[in-house]
């Protein structure tokens, strides 16, 4: 449902423009913030394993060096152009400074349909635009970090960090010029569910907000709540996961081959295995099959995640749109007329900006280690437990009762780098949560939330501009 004419990026210029009124800014400091600063454009040739010799489309985008490095990840995908890369730079921008990591925005695609390619031949292409990167400056511990994206993983980041070192050696810091690695290089505890981990936390700190709840005519809280998750990637399934493990009945399921509708709740682990199994969620014992997996976002609901591709649901979709809150699991997959729509509606869209920054916020947490090189937890573990356990003994000598054996294991237990990772990651998600609700509830003129959450970005960029002294 995409249109030819849509302009991702001039959709996020729509957005800024709108919360920009909000601000006090000057327009050329404006100006500066929602430009990209550096747009990287690649041609190379690679060889394929039947002898052709193929010129590959990429890019890399540095949308803002307020801070450094730049971070964003790289997506492999046969839509991949210019204008979709500079608009997720941008996003993630916005999205850092939200959740106030401290890094500017970056994003990388290839212009390949992975799925055509030949492990071989993902190698060369990742390897070739990796030393491109390194050639330009483009890539570097306190250059510019890319991370996954759509479909890249921790196999593609550990052949980005090997070129890397190759071209770079003993760089001390090198494991820290890419995130999303395997465990074994350098990689973190979590990082791999964070980005639908993210989009659970978020969206259950919305559903705790009483006067939101009331507006929606909904109870407080997640349990019980109908979900509908457009999307069966890596997003979409660790936040139905997680949905599903706190009480939510995920009910719809949607994937390209089309949807799958259980009223009374999907098991998602026996899904996913199903999929992995027939290669396709379709069929899937107890379920209905709805062919065309649009119309699953038009199914009744509470929560919808649109967990997939951008411009999914527009102005021709909306009005049929029942679900009274959006959580955006994915980039962009509202268009402008679509919020205009839902704004004048009432329905809540938790905007992508802040929603999906679990994968950014846990690649952070992943930089820093690398800086480091200490593993999250080393330190403190076993003294915390042995701190835990002789305040446990005293608190049962004084009483004279026993902790039973599953209550003694929780409170003694001293955190470990996955604990810590899923603590650091909700209290950033709850944190912005607040932030962005504070400003929309200070400036009643303001829309909606992504308007909102646009509003602290630009604010929180400006004054960093401000207080460096480069404008006034």
């Amino acid at each position: 449902m995409s249109d030819k004419n849509y302009s991702f990026f001039g959709a996020v210029e729509r957005s800024f423009d709108k919360a920009a009124k909000f601000t006090k800014w000057d327009s050329g400091l404006l100006n500066q913030i929602r430009q990209c600063n550096s747009v990287l454009q690649l041609r190379f040739p690679i060889k394929r394993d039947n002898g052709e010799i193929e010129v590959i489309e990429a890019y890399r985008v540095q949308h803002s060096h307020h801070k450094t490095p730049c971070k964003g990840g790289i997506r492999f995908a046969a839509e991949v152009n210019q204008d979709e890369v500079m608009a997720l730079a941008a996003l993630m921008t916005y999205k850092c400074t939200i959740v106030n990591v401290p890094f500017g925005g970056g994003k990388g695609g290839i212009k390949i349909d992975p799925k055509k390619y030949s492990v071989g031949e993902l190698e060369r292409i990742t390897r070739r635009y990796t030393s491109e990167l390194i050639k330009k400056n483009f890539i570097g511990p306190g250059i510019d970090v890319p991370a996954p994206d759509y479909g890249t993983g921790e196999r593609e980041m550990s052949w980005v960090l090997d070129t890397y070192v190759s071209m770079r050696p003993g760089e001390v810091d090198a494991a820290g010029c890419v995130t999303g690695k395997p465990i074994t290089q350098g990689g973190v505890r979590g990082r791999r569910e964070a980005t639908g981990l993210g989009v659970f936390y978020g969206t259950r700190e919305v559903c705790n907000i009483p006067d939101i709840m009331s507006k929606l005519g909904l109870s407080i809280g997640i349990e019980n709540k109908r979900v509908i998750v457009q999307g069966l990637g890596n997003v979409g399934y660790w936040a139905a996961h997680f949905f599903q493990h706190a009480g939510a009945k995920v009910i719809a399921l949607a994937e390209y081959e089309g949807a799958i509708f259980d009223e009374y709740g999907l098991d998602i682990e026996a899904v996913f295995q199903h999929r992995k199994k027939t290669g396709s969620i379709l069929n899937f014992p107890g379920a209905k099959d709805i062919k065309n997996s649009n119309e699953a976002l038009e199914l009744e609901c509470d929560i919808l995640i649109p967990a997939a591709l951008e411009n999914v649901i527009n102005g021709e979709n909306a009005p049929r749109i029942k679900a009274k809150i959006i959580g955006e699991g994915a980039n962009g997959p509202l268009t402008p007329e679509a919020d205009d729509y839902f704004a004048k509606n009432g329905t809540i869209v938790i905007p992508d900006m802040y929603l999906n920054a679990g994968g950014v916020t846990v690649s952070y947490f992943e930089w820093l280690k690398n800086l480091s090189h200490v593993r999250y937890g080393r330190m403190e573990k076993r003294f915390t437990e042995n701190v835990n356990s002789s305040i446990l003994n005293q608190i049962e000598e004084l009483t004279g009762k026993k902790s039973n054996a599953q209550a003694r294991e929780l409170i003694m237990h001293g955190p470990d780098e996955v604990a810590l990772v899923y603590s650091g990651l909700e209290e950033t998600m709850i944190n912005a949560t607040h932030e962005i609700m504070k400003v929309w509830k200070e400036n009643p003129a303001i829309p909606d939330m992504r308007t909102a959450a646009y509003v602290v970005a630009i604010n929180k960029v400006a004054t960093i501009y401000a207080e460096l002294g480069i404008f006034p």
